[in-house]
């Protein structure tokens, strides 16, 4: 079993910045490949980002890309996602993922494990 926890959402006005954090359980963090997805009201969940298991290759939603960077560090079993410029549209739940059968995942059925939420708003 893995258990995910996020931290750092918040309120921002536009331009703004923020930084998310995923705390992991689990002793192979390192064989997981993590995600952050997010989920506006009234709209489906959708991929932000995603991370490979040595943090070697990364994937973004277009509409994220060159304002977002995700990280991770195994050491701390943490996976961040730092956002930049942030602009109204990027208002949402964000959830932190991990999938135990792919190296890196980007659909939202390749994640075994989720965590609660962590709410983003910003303000225009």
């Amino acid at each position: 079993q893995v258990q995910l926890v996020e931290s750092g959402g918040g309120l921002v006005q536009a331009g703004g910045s923020l930084r998310l954090s995923c705390a992991a359980s689990g002793r192979t963090f390192s064989r997981y490949g993590m995600g952050w997805f997010r989920q506006a009201p009234g709209k489906e969940r959708e991929f932000v980002a995603a991370i490979s298991w040595s943090g070697g290759n990364t994937h973004y939603a277009d509409s994220v890309k060159g304002r977002s960077t995700i990280s991770r560090d195994n050491g701390k079993n943490t996976v961040y996602l730092q956002m930049n410029s942030l602009k109204p549209e990027d208002t949402a739940v964000y959830y932190c993922a991990a999938a135990i059968r792919y190296v890196i995942a980007t659909m939202s059925g390749e994640y075994d494990y989720w965590g609660q939420g962590t709410q983003v708003t910003v303000s225009s």
